[in-house]
């Protein structure tokens, strides 16, 4: 991971980013005002600022085995919850955006890769308690602390499937997914595999969200191939996150929005 890669590409985004008056296509500017600017405070949000509260106030240790690209903070294995949930756990602005989302576009069927602590999959759940969510963590350990802190708030449309994200993948590519969120492997050569293997449980109304597009110039590489990929039409650049849209009766335009 390069710091500077990371400053650069956030420089360059900078410039090149507009809001909803750069938007000319109606479906990604109702989008952007009405889910990606939307102020509302959602009563949700006091739900998902308790959940990372609670994460961010455990002191207690866990052993990580890391199944992706590793930590850039962490020396050891041994990782107290508090800290895990500050590096590895998504920001309250990021959630609550995902959140939104989740709500916009009422998805039924969700995936993620990356639960980690489930801070992104809570809000993703909340945001349609009716939706059925699948998320994929590689470490035992950390799958088996998650899924006691779903109990503990009640999260019940949540599955978590332990195990290396290439071999569970294999068993779900006959599911159709509204939504896929990609945050677990920042490899481009693993970001590119599964986006690959999954493409076949896409529709046309799907949406495909990347976590950390600039983590690396890997990464952002990666980024750019699936954004060129033939059956990709819109894409949505806000720096943190890379949405994917396979909408045929939309032209092909990538978007960069300040959020």
């Amino acid at each position: 991971m390069s710091k500077s890669h990371q400053i650069q590409s956030y420089l360059k985004f900078l410039k090149s980013a507009t809001n909803q008056h750069g938007v000319h296509s109606p479906f990604v500017y109702d989008l952007v005002t009405k889910c990606f600017y939307d102020k509302t405070k959602h009563t949700d949000y006091t739900i998902i600022k308790t959940y990372i509260n609670t994460l961010s106030n455990n002191t207690n240790t866990i052993e990580v085995t890391d199944l992706g690209s590793g930590s850039q903070v962490f020396k050891s294995n041994t990782r107290p919850i508090s800290k895990l949930a500050k590096v590895a756990g998504s920001s309250f602005k990021e959630v609550k955006l995902l959140y939104r989302l989740s709500q916009y576009f009422q998805f039924n069927s969700i995936l993620e890769l990356g639960t980690s602590l489930g801070i992104a999959t809570q809000a993703l759940a909340l945001g349609n308690p009716k939706a059925k969510l699948t998320t994929i963590e590689g470490c035992p350990n950390i799958s088996k602390f998650t899924k006691q802190s779903f109990n503990n708030f009640n999260l019940k449309n949540c599955e978590i499937l332990t195990g290396d994200f290439s071999n569970i993948i294999q068993t779900l590519t006959s599911n159709s997914y509204d939504l896929i969120y990609f945050d677990g492997n920042h490899q481009k050569e693993a970001t590119l595999h599964y986006f690959e293997a999954l493409l076949k449980t896409k529709h046309n109304n799907s949406v495909f969200v990347f976590d950390d597009i600039y983590w690396s110039k890997d990464m952002t590489d990666a980024w750019q191939v699936i954004k060129q990929h033939p059956q990709v039409t819109v894409t949505i650049d806000t720096y943190n996150f890379g949405f994917v849209f396979f909408r045929k009766e939309q032209v092909k335009e990538h978007f960069k929005i300040r959020i």
